[in-house]
């Protein structure tokens, strides 16, 4: 309920006490953002047990007192922008209030706990909403329940992403250990330099010293090549591992999100975050990281060398350093803002690709090539911009910082020559401080660099993040009762379910299926017979009242146990691009092939199979290109009778099949549903025939429930249905369609 008890500002909540009765409990009161649909200001919804109360703010007259048993009806209608809450009174005029989209999701679960006041039922609404805006800073949310990049502290993402290098703890220390070793190998050339310099150039003796000196820069360099590789060999091990570990962690989280995830998803979107994102977070991992640990320690032990040698130098040396860090600090910002766009315009990017590709078939059917065509070259426009802006915005501080990083050099030349001519310091000593000069700028102008890596891979982890934190399906939940062997019985009680719980695709279902019983769904499209099944197969939960399957609430039994025990036909159905063994067997993947042969026989498979140059090694292409409609169709119910389940679901699983195929699977089907639940939806009325029971869906409420031939008798929403379908049977007959149109009507006849 927290979602529906907003804060009353001090002026809405003296309106409540003047026409509030004593006694009445406020049951929710929430704001909306518009007086009307035009205006933006704000009103007050407030429910008590006995009444509505809308209450406006300061500047606005008018309070409207409805009572609950005034109440007709209520619902929500959708506006330009935005909509409005409709409550139909008994007697007088509707009353109407305003919000604008973002409010939407709300207002439909308003609308829902209004009808349930109205009816004189207890109030049930959520204790939790789609946020779509940050609770912290009020702006909008890139994705419903996302997280709010602008408020999410970067250090907080750092720890995370090197969260994921914690199990190679032993491979971190030998990086290191020899990361610092060629940090303090790094530093010995300039020393070697000073002294050939001062011990054997400037007094022009000591032929052997030089020699000394010269193999010793060798060895230098060649330790130097020696650490850099098995540091480069070690870290890239260990980033190749945490990015492994990131994207398997990603992939599980996409695997175990509920459908609802995916329903306000594209897939495309969600793939970047597999492939882009995942790639960028995974160069992080195996080069900026292992680089910021040396570029640290050489930059440590530069200074250390540097105020040692001449702290006044020094000093000259770090005078452009503030001016550079206080432009990082103003760039930071704006870059992060930049990649994160950069992020969402390629997620779009890559979904509209995903789409367009996908649907190839239709895009060649309706000739849009043209027009898709002229879509993607507006999601590569917007991808580019962004991309040339945040370029040309690094460039411009990156120019000006080496501008900036070059007066050090002046300086030292100035003030150091100085000292030489007045014998304060060596020609030696000079040279080896402007070496350790270049060689400090060296990490101040990566560290600058890496700044933009950083920003960049950072709005990368955040939108992987984001996913990983969406709640997954309870299938290890250790509350759930295990199940391993239902027996099929199906029990709604009074259940009402919606997508969208203001507008319920179900309402008050009430329906018991025996155990071995067969039933038919039936009714026009959106009635909710595909919605009907997704609650058995608990896609979704129940948004009131109960649904049990052997006398549990299906919502505490194991997941696993459920879902394995039930097997689905659909209309379309899903094939893998691999072997029709191989997707004859993914329900039951320790089936031998003489028990994968059986079922493909028994659907009626066998004998299209067997002319397939390869056989049952044969692969059917994505998503089963290679194979028709009935072919697929015959391999998916192949598929459910091999996997042997307790309640079969039959989501159209003749459409695609011709007539006389259809007769051969209607009686392999008869075989699959003896002594399993079985709910079924055909598109055909007479493939139904056959089914214990026939429900009639209407309105998303059971119409009728009764066998093929007590419906028929009834006259009633079925027949009607039957007669639509067998006179568009006939009309099929006069468009060339005769035969089949003779033999379909039969069907129905019989």
């Amino acid at each position: 309920m927290k979602p529906f008890m907003e804060a009353l500002p001090p002026e809405v909540n003296t309106k409540l006490k003047r026409v509030k009765p004593p006694g009445e409990q406020v049951l929710f009161q929430v704001a909306t953002d518009l007086i009307n649909n035009q205006v933006f200001g704000e009103k007050w919804l407030i429910a008590t047990d006995r009444q509505l109360l809308i209450i406006p703010t300061e500047g606005v007259d008018g309070t409207v007192e409805v009572p609950l048993d005034a109440v007709q009806e209520a619902r929500t209608e959708e506006l330009v922008g935005g909509g409005r809450l409709a409550v139909e009174r008994k007697v007088g005029e509707p009353v109407y209030l305003h919000y604008s989209s973002s409010l939407g999701p709300k207002f439909a679960e308003i609308v829902e706990g209004i009808q349930q006041l109205s009816k004189g039922e207890a109030l049930e609404l959520p204790t939790e909403m789609e946020r779509t805006r940050c609770e912290k800073c009020g702006r909008l949310l890139a994705e419903k329940d996302g997280r709010c990049i602008n408020c999410t502290k970067k250090r907080d993402t750092f720890w995370r992403i090197v969260s994921y290098l914690g199990p190679y703890r032993l491979q971190l220390i030998l990086v290191f250990f020899v990361t610092t070793i060629a940090a303090l190998i790094d530093l010995l050339p300039p020393l070697i330099t000073e002294r050939i310099i001062d011990d054997v150039l400037t007094p022009k003796s000591n032929f052997r010293l030089l020699a000394w000196f010269t193999a010793a820069l060798l060895g230098i360099r060649l330790l130097m090549w020696l650490s850099q590789v098995g540091r480069t060999a070690i870290s890239s091990w260990v980033g190749f591992r945490a990015a492994e570990d990131i994207r398997t962690e990603l992939y599980r989280v996409l695997q175990f999100t509920p459908l609802r995830f995916y329903d306000k998803r594209k897939v495309g979107n969600l793939i970047s975050r597999m492939t882009n994102d995942a790639e960028l977070v995974e160069e992080y991992l195996i080069f900026d990281l292992p680089f910021l640990l040396s570029n640290a320690l050489l930059l440590l032990g530069i200074l250390a060398l540097l105020l040692y040698k001449s702290w006044m130098l020094t000093i000259y040396v770090l005078l452009p350093v503030p001016p550079i860090i206080l432009g990082g600090g103003l760039i930071w910002n704006r870059m992060e803002r930049y990649w994160r766009r950069w992020s969402v315009k390629w997620g779009r990017f890559s979904a509209h690709v995903n789409e367009s590709i996908t649907g190839i078939r239709l895009v060649k059917a309706f000739a849009q090539e043209k027009r898709e065509g002229a879509r993607f070259n507006a999601r590569n426009d917007e991808l580019r911009q962004i991309s040339v802006s945040a370029d040309r915005a690094w460039f411009v501080f990156f120019t000006v910082m080496n501008f900036l990083m070059s007066f050090g050099v002046f300086f030292v030349w100035y003030f150091g020559g100085r000292q030489i001519l007045g014998g304060e310091l060596t020609l030696g000593e000079l040279t080896a401080f402007i070496s350790y000069l270049w060689m400090l700028y060296s990490p101040l102008k990566w560290f600058a660099d890496f700044y933009n890596f950083m920003i960049h891979a950072y709005a990368s982890a955040e939108r992987i993040f984001e996913v990983m934190d969406t709640p997954t399906e309870p299938f290890h939940s250790p509350q759930a009762k295990a199940m391993p062997q239902i027996k099929g019985r199906i029990s709604f009680k009074d259940v009402t379910f919606g997508y969208d719980p203001g507008k319920p695709v179900l309402q008050g279902i009430n329906l018991g299926v025996a155990p071995g019983e067969m039933i038919g769904l039936v009714g026009k499209s959106g009635v909710g017979k595909s919605t009907f099944i997704n609650l058995i197969c608990r896609f979704y939960d129940v948004n009131r009242g109960r649904l049990d399957i052997d006398s549990e609430d299906i919502r505490d039994i194991r997941l696993e146990d459920l879902r394995s025990q039930i097997g689905m036909v659909h209309q379309e159905p899903t094939l893998f691009n691999v072997t029709i063994t191989e997707n004859i067997r993914y329900g039951k993947p320790d089936a031998t092939f003489d028990e994968v042969v059986r079922a493909a026989i028994a659907a009626e498979a066998h004998e299209f199979i067997i002319t397939k140059p390869d056989g049952y090694d044969t692969k059917v292409g994505e998503r089963g290109g290679k194979l028709s409609g009935g072919e697929k169709q015959r391999i998916a119910i192949a598929r459910a009778i091999l996997h042997d389940p307790k309640i079969l679901i039959l989501d159209e699983a003749t459409s695609s099949l011709d007539t006389p195929t259809e007769k051969k699977i209607q009686i392999a089907i008869a075989r699959l549903v003896e002594g399993r639940t079985t709910v079924a939806i055909a598109h055909r009325l007479s493939t139904l025939r056959h089914a214990d029971r026939l429900v009639v869906l209407d309105d998303g409420k059971i119409a009728e429930v009764g066998t093929h031939t007590e419906l028929m008798e009834r006259k009633g929403i079925f027949y009607n249905l039957v007669h639509t379908q067998q006179a568009t049977t006939a009309v099929m007959a006069v468009g060339g369609g005769k035969d089949d149109a003779e033999e379909n009507s039969e069907d129905d006849d019989e």
